[in-house]
């Protein structure tokens, strides 16, 4: 069974946050974090190579944490537009979602929303740490079957 502190859970989800992949080892507890070079690919992954050779020589000592895909994205932007009370603003952020390129457009109003901008930042963490949570349990359910 999975055991992971606040703590714990709140790195995994950070690193996620970032666009990082996130691996727990049910062995030793520890989080290993690397680059997911398919969206970042400037970065060397030499840097990263022993990371990466420990989790391809030992797949069943890993769990890896997924962070929110395209829909689930769209989806806390749009809870989030919902939630807000100020209703100009929720009207731009739910025009910027209909609109083409919504992540772009949301994040262009969001930047300029003042307060808003540090609600939303910490609306989306909160969505990453639930997934986190989802995942653990998920696991949990795999590892008791």
């Amino acid at each position: 069974m999975l055991n992971l502190t606040d703590k714990q859970i709140l790195e995994i989800a950070d690193t996620l946050e970032a666009g990082m992949k996130c691996y727990y080892n049910i062995k030793t507890g520890k989080i290993k974090e690397i680059p997911d070079f398919d969206t970042w690919t400037e970065i060397d992954d030499e840097v990263w190579e022993k990371d990466l050779n420990e989790i391809d020589e030992h797949p069943d000592d890993y769990l890896e944490f997924e962070g929110l895909i395209t829909n689930e994205s769209f989806q806390a932007m749009a809870d989030f537009a919902e939630s807000i009370t100020d209703i100009k603003l929720q009207k731009k952020l739910f025009n910027a979602l209909n609109k083409p390129k919504p992540f772009q457009n949301f994040r262009g109003q969001i930047d300029i929303s003042g307060d808003f901008r540090t609600q939303w930042f910490d609306f989306r963490r909160m969505r990453f740490i639930e997934k986190v949570k989802k995942q653990i349990e998920m696991y949990n359910q795999r590892l008791d079957e």
